[in-house]
């Protein structure tokens, strides 16, 4: 008899083989924004397995929830995300970032089935999920919108001002997820712009606020039921670590953008294995 799985068992899995893609993908190249995507799989796991309304054979259903990669260099995350979703296959992964794939090493939505917007021009995202709420909202279309943004984003100033836009227009649909790894390409945030107290901020704004351990699937799940009975814009702001789950990634100090030596992928994978042991790949 094959057991029922919980919830919170159901995305633990799914966050697991969205790691051991990623670490896949990141292989093919040999670098890449690996760290992003291990320490986001847990908030992009409760997103593609229990939180998103889609349909996998028609990505551009209307009555989808639409999620925003507002950071287009997280897409290798995204993209085993999407596989995990069969949104795309497994197998295609493989031409990540390789010469005519649809899977480029940044999000770009007019080649990635799944990818709604093209990111990496950061400080976007946030402005383009109010308008696409707002529209939504007056074309009678129930869905959701959920935009991923970091907190190097909180840096810039079009985001506080799209934030303030979806107070104003008391957008319940839209939920942000911002990921918190305390690290940006010019360091480490605190140092860059300091944005504590960043809940307050946000609640100033007009925001239901939560901050939670975004690599504990319970506390996402718990955070998402209390967004979703908001009638305020929300926001869960996920304190993660970079590289979580492979200590050999955890520890590096250039963490942004990794260059991961040949020998060092099949440590990375045991890493994976052991701390994720009882985890179904």
């Amino acid at each position: 008899m094959t057991a029922v799985l919980s919830t919170s068992q159901k995305v633990r899995e799914a966050a697991y083989r969205i790691r051991c893609n990623a670490l896949h993908m990141g292989e093919v190249q040999g670098q890449g924004y690996v760290g992003q995507a291990l320490g986001a799989a847990d908030m992009l796991a409760v997103v593609y397995a229990h939180q998103l309304r889609y349909r996998a054979d028609d990505p551009h259903w209307q009555g989808r929830d639409r999620f925003l990669l507002s950071t287009g260099h997280y897409a290798i995350g995204l993209y085993a995300a999407l596989a995990e979703a069969g949104i795309i296959d497994v197998e295609e992964l493989e031409t990540y970032g390789s010469d005519d794939s649809r899977l480029p090493m940044s999000g770009m939505a007019s080649y990635t089935p799944g990818m709604e917007i093209s990111g990496g021009s950061l400080g976007h995202g946030l402005t383009v999920a109010v308008g696409m709420a707002l529209g939504l909202r007056h074309q009678g279309n129930g869905a959701r919108v959920i935009n991923f943004l970091s907190d190097g984003e909180l840096d810039e100033g079009s985001t506080w001002e799209a934030a303030m836009g979806a107070s104003h227009h008391a957008l319940s649909n839209l939920i942000a997820m911002v990921d918190i790894n305390a690290l940006q390409a010019d360091g480490p945030t605190a140092g860059v712009l300091r944005t504590e107290p960043v809940a307050d901020k946000w609640t100033a704004c007009g925001w239901f606020a939560q901050r939670v351990d975004g690599n504990d699937v319970d506390a996402l799940l718990a955070a998402f039921d209390a967004a979703n009975d908001a009638d305020v814009p929300a926001v869960i702001l996920c304190d993660t670590r970079i590289g979580r789950g492979v200590p050999l990634l955890e520890n590096r100090e250039k963490a942004h953008f990794m260059r991961i030596e040949e020998d060092e992928w099949a440590i990375c994978r045991e890493q994976l294995r052991t701390g994720f042991e009882g985890v179904s790949a």
